[in-house]
Parts: C-alpha cells; sequence; structure tokens
C-alpha cells in the first residue's frame, strides 16, 4: 500500500471518529441522581448527578432503564426515567426512547462478570416512580401529592436527619431510583421519627424520610 494512501486512510478514520464523538448523545438529569457501579438498583453509588447536570450517553440496556453514562470524569449506570434529551427541539425522556435518540443498546447478559458482579443486595419490588421530564422541578418546588402532610424536598430539621442516621433499619432494594416524589410500596416496612411527622427507610442504599399518607419519598439524607 502507498504512503499516499495509508494517509488518507488515516484521515478517513480520524474523520469518522470525530463524526462519532460528535454524534454521542447529551442528557440531563432532572433530579439529583445517582450514578451507580452497575445497572441496577442495588449496586453501589460512585456519585450523584446533581439536578440538570450534563451527561454523556454510552450505552443503555435493551430491556430495562438503566443507561451506562458519563459525568465529570466518572462513568457509571443511571435511571433514564430521570434523563432528558432532546429530540426534534423538544425535551424527551430518555427512557423508552433509545431509538430516536439513536441510543447504543446492549442485552444485560452481555455485560459479564465485572458488571454483573458487584450488587449489595436482592431487588425485592419496585418504586413507583417520580415526576419525570420537565414536571419534575414543578413537583418539587410545590410538594407532594394532594392531601400530604409535608412538602416534596422539604428540608428536614437537623435532629431528624440525624435521627435517621443513627438509627439505620434493615435496608430494602427496590427497582427505579431514590428520588423525591417517587412512591414506596405498601409491603415495605416505614419506620418513625419520634415527634416527628415523617417515617423513614434504607431504600437503594439511602435513608429516605417518607410521608407517610402518600408514602411518598420527601428527602434523601445523603
Amino acid at each position: 500500500m502507498s504512503k499516499t494512501v495509508i494517509l488518507a486512510t488515516a484521515s478517513a478514520l480520524a474523520l469518522s471518529g470525530a463524526a462519532f464523538a460528535q454524534t454521542a448523545t447529551s442528557a440531563t438529569a432532572t433530579t439529583d441522581l445517582n450514578l451507580r457501579a452497575g445497572p441496577g438498583p442495588n449496586y453501589e453509588i460512585a456519585s450523584v448527578i446533581p439536578a440538570d447536570g450534563a451527561v454523556t450517553i454510552d450505552r443503555c440496556l435493551t430491556d430495562g432503564a438503566w443507561c451506562e453514562v458519563s459525568y465529570d470524569g466518572t462513568t457509571g449506570w443511571a435511571y433514564s426515567q430521570y434523563l432528558t434529551a432532546t429530540v426534534n427541539d423538544e425535551p424527551t425522556v430518555v427512557y423508552q426512547n433509545y431509538e430516536p435518540l439513536e441510543v447504543t443498546t446492549v442485552e444485560r447478559n452481555t455485560l459479564g462478570g465485572s458488571v454483573l458482579g458487584a450488587t449489595v443486595g436482592a431487588v425485592a419490588g419496585a418504586l413507583v416512580a417520580g415526576p419525570v421530564g420537565a414536571a419534575a422541578g414543578t413537583a418539587a418546588a410545590v410538594g407532594g401529592a394532594a392531601g400530604g402532610i409535608i412538602g416534596a424536598d422539604a428540608g428536614l430539621p437537623e435532629t431528624t436527619v440525624t435521627y435517621i442516621q443513627q438509627n439505620p433499619v434493615e435496608p430494602v432494594y427496590l427497582e427505579g431510583e431514590v428520588v423525591v416524589g417517587a412512591g414506596v410500596p405498601q409491603d415495605v416496612a416505614l419506620y418513625d421519627v419520634p415527634e416527628e411527622p415523617v417515617q423513614y427507610a434504607y431504600i437503594n442504599g439511602r435513608p429516605v424520610a417518607i410521608d407517610p399518607e402518600t408514602r411518598q419519598i420527601v428527602y434523601i439524607v445523603r
């Protein structure tokens, strides 16, 4: 092969690589969102993507809502129901829109033991999804569902946070992600905080405060 052909081939590869980089899907977190070591709620939390934090989506599970993303130099898995990207100039929830977003998908059983072998507990149910997309910020601002006794994302007294931290309970792992506004199933035990209108549980590796009337998460202890 001549030197000219080699140079031309190298240039073409470089250009195709640049084009690929430009088409990588960017997304934004609609709420504070855990970045996990693997595709599930029972993997260790590596970091937290802040609300409105920008990520690059590397790939997503074909049969689920977990996507491998890069945020601020860290790569991990995030729950794509709380990620939005742009399709036709409109913000679009990433979950169930992998094809129009041109996101690479992968089967869970092809990920290998280095990813799938690091769980910390068994998944026993599912959270009721909280607000998604643009609605997430609005819901957090106005509070939980009608009839709740405490607003969503409410600030908790320091004594309440300390009590929850110093009185750990049996952890449970539920499909989905712990975000403000997510609902906790009826079969998950909630625990009282003395002289406070909230209850709490340890869900998906995080202590969370819960409105006992709506069973919605109102505060996440980080």
